[in-house]
């Protein structure tokens, strides 16, 4: 039989997914299994959008242009504007959702072997859009005792090699939900004006900032326009994770020709969601206030929940709907499994994403898992209880 690809090899299994044959196990053995692990929120899309689908009146299911339609690129160049970003509809290339907006971009920016710096943990997926692209990963630890603060520049530094073309963030971060500041993303663009490196900024969480926290984006940033590559999506901001449009934003024109290219290629990003997204920006405000007051709810039930057993602890995220938690467990891989194979509680477990998958260096998040608070209020506090007590009961539990 003819042997697979190197790169296919490569490619990194995704540990946000890798435990569902347990859950569904689970699930036919009559538990209730609840799913931590995926951020797929239960909040309901806008009917701005749905709308859009069920009123759909064409003959033709047609190609759009392969930067996306016109009419779609201006209204959200106007979205961007009104939030105070300077992006104009020719800076945008729409894509079939954010994951190809970054291949996209790893593609036009590297070649194979060079390097990108991303500190960690970050969302896994880096990992497998990197080896798409023949690229290196190299992370920057952050530290949960910090809250994933962003690591010092001088360990940014000390990574630099004449392979490194880019630093790649995600800002809130997935999965940490720490929110850079203004004041951190400054010295990044010290970092990235000095080694004339580009700057990936994943943006998609920005609706969702806690306390008064209020995101600043990439685009912002002075003297480095030609170095920045912001990506978004509409899946989170919209609760439209089905409807896979997303968008590569740069003022740099030779970035933006390569991507298009990329884009022809693929042919045209998906008609009948490009249509629900234009849609979606006519989203009422309302609805991003609801969405956030209910997000902060679900947060501190489940990170004050966490932070209450005995010997878990778990930073509170200031964006996005994740956290990442510390458990007193020889291996929350194994924890997790356990969870979903030979523990319940009145019927119920709980399914999270072990967090050594968000790690590049290895043995790092060994005890953490990332866990993402999108189900309603009551299915949170169950899940904490049955934390509670499956750390009371599980055999590998540490000494605190």
């Amino acid at each position: 039989m003819p042997k697979i690809s190197d790169k296919a090899i490569q490619m990194p299994a995704s540990p946000i997914r890798k435990l569902v044959p347990y859950a569904e196990t689970a699930k036919k053995a009559c538990k209730i299994v609840y799913h931590l692990n995926i951020g797929q929120p239960d909040i309901e899309t806008p009917e701005t959008a749905l709308n859009a689908i069920h009123n759909l009146d064409r003959k033709v299911l047609e190609y759009s242009h392969s930067a996306g339609f016109e009419s779609y690129r201006n209204k959200l160049a106007l979205s961007y504007q009104k939030s105070g970003i300077p992006v104009n509809s020719e800076d945008i290339l729409i894509t079939t959702g954010g994951s190809e907006a970054l291949i996209f971009g790893f593609m036009c920016t590297c070649d194979p072997g060079d390097e990108v710096i991303i500190p960690e943990p970050f969302y896994a997926n880096y990992n497998g859009f990197a080896v798409t692209a023949g690229l290196n990963v190299v992370p920057v630890a952050s530290s949960i005792e910090s809250g994933f603060a962003l690591p010092p520049v001088e360990e940014f530094e000390k990574k630099i090699t004449s392979k490194t073309k880019a630093i790649v963030i995600c800002n809130p971060g997935n999965p940490t939900g720490y929110l850079y500041s203004q004041e951190e993303l400054e010295q990044l663009r010290e970092i990235v004006l000095k080694h004339d490196l580009y700057l990936f900024a994943d943006e998609v969480y920005r609706e969702f900032c806690y306390d008064g926290a209020i995101p600043f984006s990439v685009m912002n940033l002075k003297g480095i326009e030609n170095n920045v590559i912001m990506i978004d999506s509409v899946s989170k901001r919209y609760s439209m994770c089905g409807a896979r449009i997303g968008a590569l934003i740069t003022k740099n024109t030779e970035v933006m020709g390569a991507a298009l290219k990329f884009g022809q290629a693929r042919l045209s990003p998906p008609t009948v969601d490009q249509i629900a997204a234009e849609a979606a920006l006519d989203t009422p405000q309302s609805y991003f206030d609801n969405v956030v007051s209910e997000y902060v709810t679900r947060r501190n039930i489940m990170v004050d929940g966490l932070n209450s057993i005995p010997g878990v602890f778990c930073p509170k995220p200031s964006g996005a709907f994740y956290c990442v938690a510390k458990f007193p467990v020889d291996d929350a891989e194994k924890f997790c499994q356990w969870l979903l194979e030979d523990f319940e509680f009145e019927g119920q477990t709980v399914m999270m994403a072990p967090a050594n998958g968000f790690y590049s260096t290895p043995g790092s998040g060994l005890q953490e898992a990332r866990i993402a608070y999108v189900l309603n209020q009551d299915s949170l506090k169950k899940a904490v209880e049955c934390l509670r007590v499956a750390l009371q009961v599980y055999p590998g539990r540490t000494n605190l």
